[in-house]
């Protein structure tokens, strides 16, 4: 995120949309590979699924920088690890009220962390002799990956936007 103020709104407010395009296209992606997932579920051949990433590749901003299923993981990896050592610290710095909420956001950041890391292992075996338990198994981490990372998102956004909306510049 950039401390530039950028066109019209209230202080901060170029924030809030910064991290509401990047929660989209996570959201967008989420989609994608939940109706990816009920496909695997149902018995979709590897070859299917390969070429279903690779539409994802050319549809998506995400995609289009060489992000398939297991890239994806590591991106939100690294979101969530730059607001855990960026954005974070700049919020219980700017906003003592926000450290219960931080402690949450940081839970739930630990929590994905074990979902994407089981989404890519089971992504990885995905079509090398993996039997129909593998299938239910991703399916299942891609189902609790999206409920938990939907929630997340939403909480997220609803609860330290205020405070961003207030930043002129990056809390030091």
């Amino acid at each position: 995120m950039t401390s530039k103020k950028t066109g019209a709104g209230p202080p901060g407010e170029h924030l809030v949309k910064e991290l509401k395009w990047v929660h989209g296209r996570l959201r967008k992606d989420l989609r994608v590979l939940r109706e990816l997932a009920a496909q695997i579920g149902s018995n979709a051949s590897p070859a299917l699924v390969r070429t279903k990433i690779r539409t994802l590749r050319t549809q998506s901003p995400l995609w289009q920088l060489r992000v398939n299923c297991l890239k994806y993981c590591r991106f939100v990896h690294g979101h969530h690890g730059g607001e855990d050592v960026n954005l974070f610290p700049a919020l219980r710095r700017s906003n003592p009220a926000l450290v219960p909420t931080v402690k949450r956001l940081e839970a739930d950041h630990r929590k994905i962390s074990d979902l994407l890391d089981q989404v890519e292992a089971l992504a990885r075996v995905l079509g090398d002799g993996s039997g129909t338990d593998t299938r239910e198994r991703l399916v299942a981490a891609i189902d609790e990956l999206s409920r938990r990372l939907l929630e997340h998102l939403d909480f997220e956004e609803k609860s330290i936007s205020p405070t961003l909306r207030t930043w002129t510049t990056w809390p030091g």
